[in-house]
């Protein structure tokens, strides 16, 4: 019987950690929920003691997200493990993951610890674990670097301190792939009882090797591959779930074993992703980039054409994408829009059927033919369900090449309606500065950025916004064919993210 790997999605977690990202409550449990959706085995929900924003995300995924693990971290001291046993208090299948760096340049410059101290606070932090849960993962940070026969001896500890699980991390991704399976498998013959734990591990892409390193582990004998979605994570990030999945199962003559993931949600839910995160996707992205499956050389259609085989390894379908095109327009009805919705991989309820159904007729209004990738971007845009404060009613901008930019907003702010007007150095910036005077509100617009969701002169346009507020960073997105609308829709979107969290704007 093939060997099973458990895929261990860390994209709440270490996915966050990417420079830039800050998600809320409701953006986690919505990827949580998709994430379900998808079928990992785990969900590193975050790291509770970090802040309170993390622990009522761990909270509220625990106590919503009923399938997966939920996983929480845990340095290896009580205070933290006493925490993320108080996020996990809900979760059907719990598990506290806690680590303690083991390289010698980690004990000596960060920890300042000996060997023999690392290994008290880890099997004490293991013990601590046990008493709340049964499932218990123990890491050895930047094991990678670590001595050997140390290595041995600490996870050989925490097994007999109660561990199910033990995760071998390449930290800083400096592992070559011949390297860690070596590691690997030196850990599976030197350790004790290691046949009764899960061996996991944890690949960072410093070298682009974070994908390579993992499948080598997994023909070494490791038993679990942690990893985010779009490859998200601390500098160049993680192995990537969609590349790791997707090599399993193109590769099984090699790999020879099994998973639980419906590789038919990967597309959907690396959009959904990278759409909350606001961390585009790059074209030639492995798996799930715009170009993945496309072919411009005449040669290369040629040969799709005959067979697809000649040039495509998988096929669109295998990971949620679809060949067929249903020509959508203002004449189509809710039925014909409701079967796209669901050969596209979405399941909504009825009232956000409803919801989307009208933005999708009032594009239709705007744009003749509508494409997959204005239906995905409708659906998306409403996914995350914030409390609308404010609202904008109104816009009207005057701008020519010889003229100074001037905006007139109105906006609802609760049961307000207020009007403002300013001048800037284009239409954009005219409109912030008159969003900032209406909503009182003073902020910091740090990235702007405007791509085209399809093609054509009227195509749908998307705009994200990243605000800083406090040294926290919001951000908003717009859709519209009007690029000045979706640039306002975009920055009133962010505000009311920091209304959300901390209550900063006042009429």
């Amino acid at each position: 019987m093939p060997r099973k790997i458990d895929i261990f999605d860390t994209t709440l977690r270490d996915g966050e950690q990417t420079p830039g990202i800050s998600l809320n409550v409701a953006e986690k449990l919505e990827i949580a929920r998709q994430l379900e959706r998808l079928s990992v085995d785990v969900i590193e929900a975050g790291f509770p003691i970090a802040s309170k924003g993390d622990f009522n995300a761990v909270k509220a995924i625990a106590e919503n997200v009923k399938g997966p693990v939920i996983a929480a971290l845990a340095r290896a001291n009580f205070k933290d493990i006493d925490c993320a046993a108080e996020a996990l208090k809900a979760a059907a299948r719990p598990r506290i993951h806690t680590f303690i760096a083991s390289s010698p340049i980690h004990m000596k410059y960060k920890l300042k610890m000996t060997e023999e101290q690392v290994l008290e606070a880890a099997v004490a932090a293991v013990k601590r674990a046990k008493s709340y849960v049964e499932d218990v993962e123990f890491s050895a940070e930047d094991a990678s670097r670590s001595d050997i026969e140390f290595l041995c001896k600490l996870y050989a500890a925490a097994i007999e301190a109660g561990a199910t699980v033990i995760n071998v991390p390449d930290t800083v991704g400096y592992t070559m792939p011949k390297e860690f399976s070596n590691l690997i498998k030196t850990l599976m013959e030197k350790i004790p009882k290691i046949e009764n734990v899960k061996v996991s591990v944890h690949c960072h892409d410093d070298l682009g090797m974070a994908v390579a390193n993992s499948l080598e582990a997994v023909a070494a004998g490791a038993t679990q591959i942690e990893c985010a979605v779009n490859g998200l994570g601390e500098r160049a990030g993680n192995a990537a779930l969609e590349e790791v999945v997707m090599a399993l199962d193109t590769r099984k003559d090699i790999y020879g074993v099994t998973h639980n993931i419906n590789t038919k949600q990967i597309y959907r839910t690396s959009k959904m992703i990278s759409t909350i995160t606001g961390v585009a996707i790059q074209p030639n992205k492995a798996i799930v980039g715009a170009n993945a499956f496309a072919h411009e050389s005449g040669i290369h259609q040629h040969g799709v054409l005959a067979e697809k085989s000649t040039y495509e390894i998988m096929s669109p379908q295998s990971i949620g994408l679809t060949t067929n095109r249903l020509v959508l327009g203002k004449h189509s009805g809710r039925h014909a829009f409701a079967e796209r919705l669901k050969e596209l991989g979405y399941e909504l309820s009825q009232d956000e059927l409803n919801k989307a159904f009208e933005r999708f007729k009032d594009l239709a209004d705007r744009k003749k033919d509508i494409t997959d990738m204005d239906i995905e971007a409708i659906v998306e845009d409403q996914v995350i369900k914030l409390p609308q404060h404010i609202e904008l009613d109104y816009f009207q901008v005057s701008t020519g090449n010889k003229s100074i930019a001037t905006a007139t907003v109105r906006v609802k702010i609760n049961e307000d309606t207020i009007e403002e007007a300013s001048t800037g150095d284009g239409p954009i910036d005219a409109i912030y500065k008159a969003l900032d005077r209406a909503c009182n509100v003073n902020c910091k617009l740090v990235d702007y950025s405007i791509r085209s969701v399809s093609g054509g002169k009227d195509a749908l346009g998307e705009v994200t916004v990243k605000v800083e507020k406090e040294g926290r960073t919001f951000l908003g997105r717009g859709l519209s064919t009007d690029i000045i609308e979706a640039s306002a829709i975009a920055y009133v979107s962010a505000l009311n993210k920091i209304l959300y969290n901390g209550g900063y704007c006042k009429a």
